[in-house]
């Protein structure tokens, strides 16, 4: 405020608004992002809300997907988007969200990471890994919703062209009643 007062260029600053990662992420249910959480915090051993570089060497090291120093920093900047060099959670759920829609590359580490949510039984107990295949349902379910919507709107268009056959046949009676008349 002192350097706009006394007349000097000053270079605007911008505040990032934080979003609520259920609203941005709204293509995961909220127990879905639950168990991305609890991954995330898992592997977040210095408990500051962002993994860095050890933290996610030593994360694809437990998860028998041991990556390059060079590999590593590749994952990062793939998600990186305040280029701050380490993985807060928000960027955590982009791999997810690029995972799901296909736009990582088959054997990259961030692909072998998506993989996480491949649950073992043996490693999350029966309840870690019920609460995985009743999200894999849910999200299943919400794909047949989409199925559901296209099939009443193919219904609904078929239900109206018919109606307008049958307007049409009506008009051709009744014109033919009127040349039929003359």
């Amino acid at each position: 405020n002192e350097a706009l007062g006394e007349g000097r260029d000053v270079q605007p600053q911008f505040k990032q608004v934080m979003r609520s990662v259920y609203a941005e992420f709204h293509e995961f249910s909220r127990r879905q992002i639950k168990e991305y959480e609890f991954t995330f915090n898992k592997y977040d051993e210095g408990r500051d809300g962002y993994l860095d570089l050890p933290e996610l060497k030593r994360m694809m090291e437990k998860l028998g997907a041991p990556q390059t120093h060079l590999g590593l920093k590749a994952m990062i900047k793939e998600v990186d988007e305040d280029d701050d060099n380490r993985i807060s959670f928000r960027e955590f759920l982009l791999i997810f969200r690029k995972a799901k829609a296909g736009e990582l590359v088959e054997e990259s580490g961030l692909s072998k990471l998506a993989q996480l949510t491949e649950i073992s039984v043996e490693e999350v107990g029966v309840g870690g890994a019920k609460n995985f295949f009743e999200a894999k349902i849910e999200e299943l379910r919400r794909g047949s919703k989409f199925e559901d919507e296209i099939r009443q709107e193919q219904e609904e268009r078929r239900r109206q062209e018919e109606e307008k056959a049958q307007r049409r046949v009506a008009f051709k009676e009744k014109a033919a009643l009127f040349q039929n008349g003359n």
